[in-house]
């Protein structure tokens, strides 16, 4: 008896330890953070890291709205902050305690989608383009229009998410990737209607490896992935199109009914030292950081890269995604119709 009460004994301070111990929920994109620096936080801080992963912007936000307080960091996209903002969700971050935002650049404060800074600090940012196989094609690619070239029928996979695609179908028309003109989405979906013959698959993350194969000759793909790619295969080239591309910007933020906002700052303010972001952004593979001197502390091929670091001079017109609101569902059911179509 006296060993079983010393078991139960040892399982209840155990529990108890647990329960006291200094935590930080964070709410992420896949492994979009390198696992080895969350260790590291955990070894310099005594802050143990439950890190939990979600699919989409959009399964997030769900998530969010269910349980808040269950999450002290989310990682969200530019449009998603401007959503989370205006359904008052988002913390405003106490900078006392992330003195390392001195270290973000100037031309990723004050985003449009947090005007005054208050509630967000910048993580990464990433361009969306085409990545193709020099050895597959006639010609460089350069335009959105190559994506709709009949040459290439079944060498083309687009995105299945309905706002990048649509997106690009809008800019090949020359419009914006924000639009709320009916007449100019429709014109897109049937664009993508009549696209669809040529295209290979409609697929996410998978298509990294099928380019990287050489099963299809482009894809759409964020810079982030292209760069790894063409690490892989070095057949393969990023372009942004000339018509424009779509810049991406993903911050670090803090839910309203975070239980633990001093630790989510704490972390926050960790990843925000350049030396941890440069870490962070060797494990990535391309994704631009924000900060200040990161980008002198990468191997060359990374800092040196298209994909990481373009020339912004010579970049063409950029654009950074709104939240749409209630239009989404207009998108949502565009695409619908694109893959319903035959």
């Amino acid at each position: 008896m006296k060993k079983i009460f010393m078991i139960f004994l040892l399982l209840f301070v155990t529990s108890c330890a647990s329960k006291n111990k200094e935590q930080v929920v964070v709410f992420n994109a896949g492994e979009y953070m390198d696992m080895d620096l969350i260790k590291q936080f955990e070894k310099d801080t005594g802050i143990e890291v439950i890190y939990q992963t979600f699919q989409s912007d959009e399964e997030m936000f769900v998530k969010l709205t269910q349980s808040a307080n269950n999450y002290d960091v989310v990682v969200p996209m530019d449009y998603m902050v401007e959503k989370l903002l205006k359904y008052d969700m988002l913390a405003p971050i106490d900078f006392s305690n992330v003195p390392n935002a001195k270290y973000i650049m100037d031309q990723y404060k004050n985003l449009p989608f947090d005007p005054e800074g208050k509630y967000t600090v910048p993580y990464f940012t990433s361009s969306f383009g085409i990545v193709y196989n020099k050895d597959m094609v006639d010609k460089p690619i350069d335009s959105w229009a190559d994506l709709w070239d009949p040459k290439y029928k079944g060498e083309i996979i687009m995105y299945d998410l309905p706002r990048l695609s649509i997106s690009v179908a809008l800019q090949k028309l020359g419009y914006s990737i924000n639009t709320t003109d009916m007449k100019e989405i429709n014109q897109a979906t049937e664009e993508l209607i009549k696209q669809k013959p040529l295209v290979y698959a409609y697929l996410t993350d998978e298509a990294r490896d099928v380019i990287i194969q050489g099963d299809a000759a482009m894809t759409v793909m964020y810079s982030g992935d292209a760069l790894l790619m063409s690490k892989e295969n070095p057949n393969l080239k990023y372009v942004i199109p000339k018509e424009g591309g779509n810049r991406q910007v993903d911050s670090l933020a803090i839910p309203k009914k975070a239980k633990n906002k001093k630790n989510a700052e704490i972390f926050i303010n960790y990843f925000t030292n350049p030396k941890i972001s440069a870490a962070n952004a060797e494990w990535m593979e391309g994704f631009t950081s924000p900060l200040k001197g990161v980008r002198e502390m990468l191997p060359d091929y990374i800092k040196n890269s298209n994909e990481a670091y373009p020339d912004e001079k010579t970049l063409p017109k950029i654009e950074m995604f709104k939240d749409l609101e209630d239009y989404m569902e207009v998108y949502n059911n565009a695409w619908v119709k694109v893959l319903a179509s035959y």
